[in-house]
C-alpha cells in the first residue's frame, strides 16, 4: 500500500524515560489512518530524516505530500493513552498502537490495519479461544481468500472514502448550524479581551 498524504509531528515532553527518552515523533497517513511512531531523546533535523526514511518511505514508498501537522485528533488520543500510563509511557506505546491499528476508525468504520494491509489482524484472542478463522485454517484456502481480498481492496477504499467524506459533512453541518452571522460596518465599536501570548510550537501541548 502507497500513502499519498502523510503527516508528521512530535509529541512531548514525556516524563523522561531509560536513555534520556522523552519525545514521540509520530507519522499519519490522512486516509488509512495508520501511524508510525518513534521514540526519541532529543529532536534533530537528522533524527526526523531518519524516521522519514526507516517508518516511512521504506514501508510505503515516498509519500506524494509530507504536511507538517499529524491528524490532530489522533494526536490527542495517543497522548492521552500514553500519559495516562505515566513513567511506563514507553513501554505502554506498542500496545497503544496497537489498539488503534485494530479499531475501527469512525471516518471510514474500517481499521487501519485492514486499509493498509488489505486484511484484518489477528487478535492475540483469537489464538487463546479459537475463533472459525482459526478453527478452520487451510494454507492453500488462505492464500486465495488473501488473493480475494486483494481484488476488493479498491471497493473497500472508495467504500471507505464515502464514509469519510460523508462524516466530514455531517461534522461540519453541525458546526455551521452553531455560527452566528455577525456584520460589522466601519467606526463600529468591538470588544477584545487582553490575554497572555503563549508561544506555539512543536511542544506546545495539544
Amino acid at each position: 500500500m502507497a500513502i499519498l498524504q502523510v503527516g508528521v509531528d512530535i509529541l512531548g515532553p514525556f516524563p523522561t524515560a531509560p536513555g534520556q527518552i522523552k519525545y514521540l515523533i509520530v507519522a499519519v497517513d490522512y486516509f488509512t489512518k495508520w501511524v508510525e511512531a518513534e521514540l526519541v531523546a532529543s529532536i534533530l533535523a537528522e533524527r526526523i530524516k531518519r524516521f522519514y526514511c526507516k517508518k516511512t518511505i521504506c514501508h510505503f514508498g515516498l509519500p506524494a505530500e509530507i504536511i507538517e501537522a499529524a491528524n490532530k485528533v489522533i494526536l490527542r488520543g495517543l497522548r492521552k493513552r500514553l500519559e495516562e500510563a505515566k513513567g511506563r509511557w514507553v513501554e505502554e506505546l506498542p500496545q497503544v498502537l496497537w489498539s488503534y491499528h485494530t479499531t475501527p476508525h469512525s471516518t471510514t468504520n474500517e481499521t487501519p490495519f485492514c486499509l493498509t494491509f488489505d486484511t484484518e489482524a489477528m487478535i492475540p484472542i483469537e489464538i487463546e479461544e479459537p475463533s472459525p478463522r482459526t478453527a478452520l485454517f487451510r494454507p492453500g484456502e488462505n492464500e486465495e481468500e488473501l488473493r480475494v481480498n486483494l481484488d476488493l481492496l479498491q471497493e473497500t477504499w472508495e467504500i471507505a472514502h464515502v464514509r469519510e467524506y460523508a462524516m466530514k459533512g455531517r461534522a461540519s453541518k453541525r458546526h455551521n448550524i452553531k455560527l452566528m452571522p455577525r456584520k460589522f460596518e466601519c467606526r463600529d465599536l468591538l470588544l477584545r479581551k487582553i490575554t497572555r501570548a503563549v508561544e506555539s510550537n512543536k511542544l506546545t501541548p495539544v
